[in-house]
Formats: structure tokens, sequence, C-alpha cells
């Protein structure tokens, strides 16, 4: 008696991203076993979503400006801004708040304003072992818009066919004679 895959067979393997750990930086290795291990004993959501984030590729851990962070952190003075990932300068701010963030890096200009409006820049093992359970603290990530999300689509079925409107394609150029036959108009065939 055989078993009845689905064509392409099952899905293995898919679930081994977060057990091996594929960065070879010592420091953020050391920082998934700790987080690991507080996730795990204290059963804290914060400490496993940090541990998830830090599992990450460097195109899934956006960069967040001091704009943004000061406006996510407006009428939060007691908590501690987290971001898994780097804080970077935003010269259009003109005056930096007061503020308290965890983050993997700081860019050398985001770092002296924070730091000189009084602010502190913490690093993950000292938020460990402030805020072991997350309290007081507001986790943040940046805008994931890359060029190459524009590409990206979902397969269309008859019941959608909307699913590639706004896609943009792979086209050499943009003319009547670069992919413009059928698929792309209602007189060749049909059209998404």
């Amino acid at each position: 008696m055989g078993i009845d895959l689905k064509a392409g067979g099952r899905r293995t393997g898919h679930k081994s991203s977060s057990k091996v750990i594929k960065t070879q930086n010592p420091y953020i290795r050391l920082l998934i076993r700790l987080y690991q291990f507080l996730a795990r004993r204290t059963g804290s959501a914060f400490c496993a979503t940090v541990v998830k984030r830090l599992h990450m590729s460097k195109v899934n851990q956006p960069p967040v400006g001091l704009n943004r962070l000061a406006k996510s952190m407006m009428n939060k003075d007691d908590k501690t801004a987290v971001v898994v990932g780097k804080v970077t300068d935003d010269v259009r701010m003109l005056e930096c708040p007061k503020l308290s963030v965890c983050a993997l890096a700081f860019t050398e200009g985001a770092r002296k304003r924070i730091l000189a409006a009084g602010g502190e820049c913490i690093t993950f093992d000292q938020l460990a072992l402030r805020a072991p359970k997350g309290s007081n603290t507001v986790l943040l990530r940046g805008p994931k818009s890359r060029k190459a999300l524009a590409h990206f689509g979902h397969s269309t079925s008859v019941n959608n066919p909307h699913t590639h409107d706004g896609v943009k394609p792979y086209v050499r150029s943009k003319g009547r004679k670069f992919e413009k036959a059928r698929g792309r108009r209602r007189s060749c065939g049909f059209k998404v």
C-alpha cells in the first residue's frame, strides 16, 4: 500500500531554517543561543520572536531610520525600542528626541545623535540582563521595500485574475514589441 503524494511530493526540509544557524558571525550565534534559552525557560513570546528574527537573512532584517524610530516611540518615554537589525541616521530629522534603543548595530551618525539627545544605545546581551522577558520594550522593524519585491507575484487562477496586477515583469524595455502579445492583451487569447 503506497502513500498518496501530491504533485511535487512532500515538503521535506522546510522546517530546518531555524534549526541550523546559518550565519558565521560569532556574536549573532551567541545571541541566538542566549535568546533560545530565554524563550525556552521563560516561555516569552518576545524572546521567541527575537530568535526568529535573528535567524533571518540580511534582506529580511531591513534597517530602521531614526525618524521612523522617533515616530514609533512617541509618548513611550519609559520603554526601550528593540530592532533586530541596524539603526541608521536620518539627516531630514532636525532634532532627535531622547530614546532608549537596542539594536544589532548603529551607524556612527545615529549613535552620536541618540547619545547627544541623552538617550542610550544598548546591545541585545545588555537587554537580556535588563528585561529577560522583554518587559517595557517595543519591538520594531524597518520597511521591506527592495527593488526585487516589485517582480514578485502569486500564481494566477481562473477565480482570481488580478494576482499579477502591478507585478513588474523582467523585461528589457517597455514597448510595443516587448512581451505584449498573448497573455498581455484581450485580443490575443487572454490578459493577466
